[in-house]
């Protein structure tokens, strides 16, 4: 009888340390950096994005949350074309996207060194699922610069999709730019 007790509390001290090293795995914020003023015309305010604010702190992250096989994240608005408010070409192809296309960026950590360049992802919100092609990263660790178009860094749980996607998803026009989601790799 007492070895069983020892082995049942051995069992529960086992349980308790893999909560704590996922606990532990949680991503956090890796610093901050300090928002300058876009120079004249130089940040696109398509699709509502914003700008940065002159001396205001952006948090800034390495990671993005663990992936499983229901992730969630926060979709949000993004043009993929040229002259569209995603900035320069994509990383993934050095191409412009048309945004009748579904075609997505995501968080630094997600995109995770080009590991998931043109790699399709299933995402689901609305109580509908599309799938779309991961073209672009939506940079968690920098932002503020011409290189970044003067937007703020991008949160680290951020699945930023084309109108394409918006609208395969069903989502009325007036509600783009921020939804509740979960996505996977397909």
């Amino acid at each position: 009888m007492k070895r069983g007790f020892c082995l049942t509390l051995l069992f529960v001290i086992i349980l308790h340390l893999n909560i704590n090293v996922h606990e532990v795995d949680a991503c956090s914020p890796s610093g901050k950096v300090r928002g300058s003023r876009p120079p004249p015309g130089q940040c696109n305010t398509e699709n509502d994005s914003d700008c940065c604010k002159q001396g205001k702190m952006y948090t800034i992250y390495k990671c993005s949350p663990p992936v499983t096989s229901h992730t969630k994240a926060v979709l949000t608005i993004n043009s993929f074309e040229k002259g569209g408010d995603g900035g320069g070409p994509s990383e993934c192809d050095n191409q412009y996207h048309s945004d009748d296309t579904p075609v997505v960026a995501l968080s630094t950590g997600w995109f995770n060194h080009e590991s998931r360049c043109l790699k399709n992802i299933t995402i689901s919100g609305n109580g509908r699922s599309v799938v779309a092609m991961v073209v672009d990263e939506c940079d968690s660790t920098m932002g503020c610069d011409s290189d970044h178009d003067y937007q703020p860094p991008c949160p680290n749980n951020i699945v930023d999709a084309s109108k394409a996607v918006w609208e395969a998803l069903g989502v009325p026009h007036s509600d783009w730019g921020g939804l509740d989601i979960v996505w996977s790799d397909a």
